[in-house]
């Protein structure tokens, strides 16, 4: 098997260096995944930059050395550019006209790809571009806290589901899988006030609250989450912004929302699931087609 893999947050990321490492050279028994994992990225974050593609300008391609064991290509474009450029050019240049990858894996991302956010995300898009496009594909994100992120541990997580929906037999050329994985990080030292700030800051959030040592009450950071299959959460994110004035006095607004603070969160969708501690597992297309509707609207319109 041969892998493209992509992201969002940039090529030299801490998420796909983590991601890349767990599906070449995993801890043993584990073997890796394919016998090639090719790395075709963003040159620079392109998050919440959605399904946004390029048409005005040139896309500009560079060798990507992240390290001895990571090596690929830079896109100075967004996700969905490095996917259609991939797929349509730079892989059949490397291995032979009219070869394609079998898979797309696309994270791991910085950040939980949940409910409705999988509208905005670069990662997200792809993934979603790749299906399409008759590659079956894999979006990864990771659920962030406060502490310092264990990314090899996230990846350890998500190379686990991964293999579980590889071995499931279901991923056909157009499919798209959304993988999230819940928080993997150390606690959070902190003296008692900064620690009831923080305590109050998550009630407020709508976040689990923290046990003494600074973990969700929910269990661990790094044990072994179960792996959920789960729709997603479609209430909207909660959207505030703060009013503000330039020095020349014209007023402009910045955005103070919590990417996890949605309007509702029904019982079990993925946003739910993962502040369970869980590994969520969400099948995704590309046809937003409301089909229910098709015949009704075809009645009223003749």
């Amino acid at each position: 098997m041969r892998v493209l893999l992509t992201n969002d947050d940039g090529i030299r990321a801490p998420g796909i260096v983590a991601l890349h490492k767990a599906l070449t050279d995993p801890p043993r028994p584990t073997q890796p995944i394919a016998e090639t994992v090719w790395p075709i990225a963003p040159l620079t974050v392109q998050s919440a930059t959605g399904h946004g593609i390029t048409f005005s300008e040139p896309l500009m391609v560079s060798d990507a050395n992240v390290s001895d064991a990571m090596q690929g290509l830079a896109v100075d474009g967004r996700p969905a550019d490095c996917v259609k450029l991939a797929l349509s050019t730079l892989w059949p240049q490397r291995f032979g006209e009219g070869s394609r990858p079998d898979l797309c894996i696309s994270g791991m991302n910085a950040g939980a790809n949940c409910g409705v956010n999988v509208i905005y995300s670069g990662t997200v898009a792809a993934a979603i571009e790749s299906a399409f496009l008759g590659v079956p594909s894999i979006a990864v994100s990771l659920h962030l806290g406060r502490g310092r992120v264990m990314w090899d541990i996230a990846a350890r997580h998500a190379r686990r589901a991964i293999d579980k929906v590889l071995a499931s037999g279901l991923l056909a050329e157009h499919s798209c899988i959304n993988i999230n994985v819940p928080r993997c990080e150390e606690p959070i030292p902190d003296d008692e006030e900064s620690r009831k700030r923080m305590m109050r800051e998550r009630r407020e959030a709508g976040l689990p609250t923290l046990d003494s040592a600074g973990m969700p009450e929910q269990g661990g950071d790094n044990d072994e989450p179960p792996i959920v299959v789960c729709p997603m959460n479609t209430h909207g994110i909660v959207d505030r912004f703060e009013p503000r004035e330039s020095p020349m006095g014209a007023p402009y607004y910045w955005s103070a929302s919590h990417g996890l603070d949605f309007h509702a969160t029904d019982e079990g969708t993925d946003v739910e699931r993962l502040f369970a501690r869980c590994i969520t597992v969400t099948p995704l297309t590309y046809d937003l087609t409301d089909h229910a509707m098709l015949e009704a609207w075809a009645k009223k319109l003749g």
